[in-house]
């Protein structure tokens, strides 16, 4: 991809830090296509679930809208050295690769957040898949070249997933009424199976003190997107 005055852009994908569900690029290493993908497809798509009620018919109704997800088809590393730049051997790019985008995160528990730019493309996500078909090699059976597909899913905070879910899903928020002795982690845990989200669920009620329930209050429940 090139911009009017020729200067070649190349596909970037940045490492990010996440703080309060906010991803920015943190400036560590990334990884750059040494040569450009011919395009990309970027999908997205909704569930319905079927109507269970008795009678004629099957209706389908809204369920969820699922993140959107972005696909790079055989994006090809060289390590010949032919290709104008230097970006190390093709091992060293696809560990640069897996480092930014694919190893688990210990620290945090899960994949990296990252970033996926090129020209006017800006999607943080997180890497869903990579397969990797290696296509050229030395006589030692050291790669030369390969070819690539990745797939990124779009990133969500917790707390983007919850306000989405209680706007397209009204029908399907869960209001529980507060019972004495209940906190609001308990509550979490009996219906997402994950305590966690109390703090989500806390800013999408507007509860000033969550630690302090009251008996009879009405709290919504939305579904995980």
């Amino acid at each position: 991809m090139s911009i009017a005055n020729g200067t070649k852009i190349k596909l970037k994908i940045s490492p990010c830090d996440v703080n309060d569900g906010i991803a920015t690029v943190n400036g560590d290493p990334a990884f750059e296509a040494l040569i450009n993908p011919a395009g990309y497809t970027h999908s997205s798509s909704i569930t319905y679930a079927e109507n269970q009620a008795l009678g004629p018919g099957s209706e389908k109704k809204y369920s969820k809208s699922k993140p959107d997800k972005i696909e790079f088809k055989e994006l090809v590393l060289d390590g010949t050295g032919v290709v104008e730049g230097t970006a190390g051997s093709v091992r060293t790019q696809i560990a640069l690769l897996r480092k930014v985008a694919y190893d688990y995160n210990g620290s945090e528990h899960e994949p990296p957040v990252v970033e996926v730019s090129w020209g006017p493309l800006l999607f943080k996500a997180r890497m869903e898949a990579l397969k990797v078909n290696y296509t050229l090699f030395k006589p030692s059976g050291e790669p030369l070249r390969a070819k690539m597909d990745l797939t990124f899913t779009a990133y969500k905070s917790t707390e983007e997933v919850f306000r989405e879910a209680s706007l397209e899903s009204p029908d399907l928020t869960h209001l529980v009424e507060v019972k004495a002795g209940d906190t609001l982690p308990m509550l979490c845990y009996q219906i997402y199976k994950d305590s966690s989200y109390y703090l989500a669920v806390a800013r999408l009620n507007q509860l000033n003190n969550f630690r302090q329930l009251q008996p009879g209050q009405l709290l919504r429940f939305p579904p995980l997107v």
